[in-house]
């Protein structure tokens, strides 16, 4: 009777307690829980019983301080963990009620009734709690324990649905190998359809919410992409419903993102193949197993379906094992397909915003496509369809952009966002180098129609100015500048036009290089259609030097942006082989009247004080042996190395800008430069025998090396010497030379401090005249002595002045005014 009593005891306890459990007592009703579990083994009457002790589990826990909460939550997450524990008794209603239960802790109803001196835990509590005991992966691993039970199956994925929401379950699922298992599960036999759904929403949550990079590394094997195949093929021809669309469009996500782990079998699978088929069966219209009698439906669906499509051909085609695939399943012509003016109202299937939207994703995934398959991009005749299309860019044809998609940002009312992205496809293909692509472009005239529609963008730039217009000019500069490199016809046809549109970029103001809105990248694309469509045509340099361009780029030489100046002093070095611009580069001024030799020398102090290269407070030489040595360069070990690799000293004179300010004083001589400080002069001192330091510095590590290696013979040891010693006399040459400057120009500052000392000195002299004139004339209007002693002393001065010999008939000049009444 025992067993009997027991029962009755259960009944009572959960009597007692159908309101809900007090904290303190969850871990006593765990015991009972785990008793009654063993029970279940010898006597099924115990089923019950258990069943009604875990759906006390599901209702609201108790509390009588606030406190308790913490104090008891040890105990509560170790029970309510224990729950998953339980999933091991061999009872579907157990398993059921434990689903439940959990399922419970989501959609918590308050209580009915509260014991005195009670009031309910948190809302959230339970699921903290089940989230610290771990719930989720025991949970987890005791689907296999029901693999071949689908009524519990799906009550445990029910259940595990909820707990994947919590980012912590789904890292301890994941540690269970939960997104390979849940993948298996995919293509479980279940009439009603909950599995696949209920599976793959588990799977989304755990994209969602923990390292996307674990779950498709766990998806990656042949079984799982396999599996993933299966359902989306039994999706693809049986699902009608809504609801099927959306998971299958949910999967083709999940295949998307195994394409981009280059470790998943995609190809091996035959999945890839299916994925392009797919995606151009429309367009080329060619009969194939795979998509026999399916059609689109040209439902919302369908379309996020397209879009999906097209967006896996342009991951595939970053694979390199997948441009066959690519190749022989005509995916360019498909992507070609689209490179067409758009048509008006719409195309039979597509309304014309979704025709848009499509056009505008196949010519983005067409830019990551044609670089992989260059020979059908010739044979499909692109450049020409690309050509003709830009030409409808750009000209009057009436066309209203929906600029609805991501792919139409900026293009809303116009036909900028089809510009863009066919500029886009060509740039990717001329940055291949190809000559044949490059050829073909330039022979149907690509330089000149590139050049209008770049007119076109800068003068919509002027009307309203956005990111979208600036990265079309970009890419217009850089495709001219790979097509024009190294091919001086071509230069010449662009700078029949160009030169006149190239020149406003170097005018840019200097405040918008910090708006954000990308200038600063368009004018480095202007600088390098400036060095590769320019230089090296006499005809282009001369016309840029006549329009004024030198001192556009001075001007911006002048603003001192570090990124800025190295590409402008090569691109000047570069046009001194043209005996106009040294005269143009003599004759710039900037702010305050300075002349270019005083930015040049400015810049190569800024730069050796970047450097770290040591100078005293006046500008001199501090290193004798090492005058032009680098920080970097003073701090790296000797480092033997072979003859055809570069050393330090020869590297820095390509990294910095140094060599190259030198290059330009070789071209406007060191002599008679105006607008220079004695400053100036010392530096200058520097930069005119810069060329024998850095053969010095080279004989240097020369040495340095060998006697790394080994000792040098007596000869070759006295040559080193004298060499270093030769270095070492330039030096205290140049250091001597800078000293008598800075004398000099001491002297020079004595002189002209002891002439304006002179200068106060005579004025203070000549203000004491003044103040001694007013003073005596003040006396003279104020003491009549003084007044007739003043009018003696006149009489005698005119007496001494007249001549002593006698004049006949000399005239009298009275001295006296008559009639006069005042002393003044």
């Amino acid at each position: 009777d025992l067993e009997k009593e027991q029962l009755k005891t259960l009944k009572k306890v959960v009597k007692h307690f159908e309101n809900g459990l007090p904290l303190e007592d969850v871990a006593q009703i765990n015991k009972i829980l785990n008793l009654c579990a063993e029970k279940m083994n010898e006597q099924e009457a115990f089923t019950e019983p258990l069943c009604e002790l875990i759906k006390l589990f599901g209702l609201p826990f108790q509390k009588k301080k606030s406190s308790d909460e913490v104090n008891y939550s040890c105990d509560v997450s170790q029970s309510i963990a224990q729950l998953g524990y339980l999933m091991r008794v061999p009872s579907s209603k157990v398993k059921i009620q434990i689903c439940k239960c959990v399922t419970s802790f989501y959609n918590m109803e308050p209580p009915g009734k509260l014991l005195p001196g009670y009031q309910p835990a948190g809302a959230s509590y339970k699921i903290q709690m089940a989230e610290l005991g771990g719930l989720a992966e025991t949970l987890f691993l005791s689907l296999a324990l029901v693999e071949n039970q689908l009524t519990e199956k799906l009550w445990v994925l029910k259940a595990l649905q909820h707990l994947s929401i919590s980012g912590v379950n789904c890292k301890l699922m994941m540690k269970a190998q939960a997104a390979s298992k849940l993948c298996l599960c995919l293509n479980g036999a279940d009439p009603s359809g909950q599995l696949v759904f209920r599976s793959s929403d588990i799977l989304w949550n755990l994209l969602e919410n923990t390292s996307k990079e674990e779950v498709v590394n766990q998806l990656s094997s042949l079984e799982c992409v396999q599996t993933l195949q299966e359902v989306f093929v039994d999706l693809l021809r049986h699902g009608f419903r809504h609801c099927d669309h959306q998971l299958r469009n949910d999967l083709l996500v999940i295949a998307t993102l195994l394409a981009e782990n280059p470790v998943a079998p995609m190809i091996e699978s035959g999945f890839a193949k299916l994925l392009i088929v797919l995606a151009t069966f429309v367009e080329v219209k060619l009969r194939h197993p795979l998509v026999k009698g399916f059609k689109l439906t040209y439902s919302y669906e369908d379309f996020e379906m397209k879009k999906l499509l097209f967006n896996v051909i342009g991951v595939l085609s970053k694979d390199p094992a997948a441009v066959w695939l690519l190749s022989e399943n005509h995916v360019m012509p498909a992507l070609l397909y689209y490179v067409k003016p758009n048509q008006k109202p719409g195309f039979p299937d597509w309304s014309a915003a979704q025709y848009e939207e499509l056009q505008l994703h196949a010519i983005a995934v067409l830019a990551s496509v044609a670089p992989v398959l260059v020979d059908k991009y010739l044979s499909c005749q692109a450049n020409t369809l690309l050509l003709v299309f830009l030409q409808w860019c750009i000209g009057q044809d009436p066309f209203f952009g929906q600029g609805n998609s991501f792919h139409g940002t900026g293009g809303r009312g116009s036909k900028l966002a089809q510009m863009r992205y066919s500029l886009r496809v060509l740039r990717c293909v001329v940055s291949l180098y190809d000559d044949a692509v490059n050829n073909n472009l330039c022979d149907q005239g690509a330089i000149s129609q590139l050049l209008d529609i770049l007119k076109y963008a800068v003068n919509k730039s002027k009307e309203k100015e956005d990111a979208i217009l600036l990265e079309i000019q970009t890419d217009i500069l850089f495709i001219l500048s790979v097509l024009c490199e190294n091919d001086l016809h071509r230069k010449e046809l662009f700078s029949c036009e160009g030169i006149g549109i190239l020149i406003p970029f170097f005018g840019t103001d200097p405040k918008k290089l910090c708006s954000g809105l990308c200038h600063t990248c368009l004018l480095f694309s202007a600088l390098d259609c400036l060095w590769s469509c320019v230089i090296g045509c006499c005809i282009a340099e001369d016309s840029f030097i006549e329009k004024q361009g030198i001192f556009l780029l001075l001007d911006l030489l002048a603003l001192k942006e570090r990124k800025l100046c190295n590409v402008i002093l090569a691109i000047l070095v570069e046009f001194c082989d043209n005996s106009k611009t040294t005269l143009h580069i003599s004759t710039w001024r900037g702010k305050r009247n300075q002349t270019a030799a005083n930015l040049l020398i400015q810049l190569w102090r800024q730069e050796e004080l970047d450097l770290g290269v040591r100078r005293d407070q006046y500008g001199r030489i501090v290193d004798i042996k090492r005058p032009i040595a680098t920080s970097f360069q003073k701090e790296q070990e000797v480092i033997p190395l072979p003859a055809d690799c570069p050393s330090f000293a020869i590297m820095e004179i390509s990294e910095s800008m140094r060599a190259k300010i030198y290059s330009l004083f070789c071209k406007l001589g060191f002599e008679n430069l105006p607008g220079l400080s004695a400053k100036d002069f010392v530096t200058l001192a520097i930069i005119q025998h810069y060329l024998d330091f850095k053969i010095g510095e080279a004989w240097s590590e020369i040495h340095a090396e060998i006697k790394e290696e080994f000792r040098p013979i007596t000869s070759d040891e006295e040559a080193l010497k004298i060499i270093s010693k030769v270095s070492e006399d330039t030096a205290k040459t140049v250091v001597a030379l800078q000293t008598e400057v800075l004398k000099s120009q001491h002297h020079h500052e004595l002189q002209e401090e002891e002439k304006t000392y002179k200068k106060f000195q005579d004025t203070h002299t000549q203000r004491e005249l003044i103040n001694k004139s007013w003073e005596n004339f003040l006396t003279r209007t104020s003491n009549y002595e003084a007044l007739k002693k003043a009018k003696n002393l006149q009489r005698t001065a005119i007496r001494v002045s007249r001549s002593k010999a006698k004049i006949e008939k000399e005239p009298y000049h009275s001295i006296d005014t008559k009639n006069l009444h005042t002393t003044v």
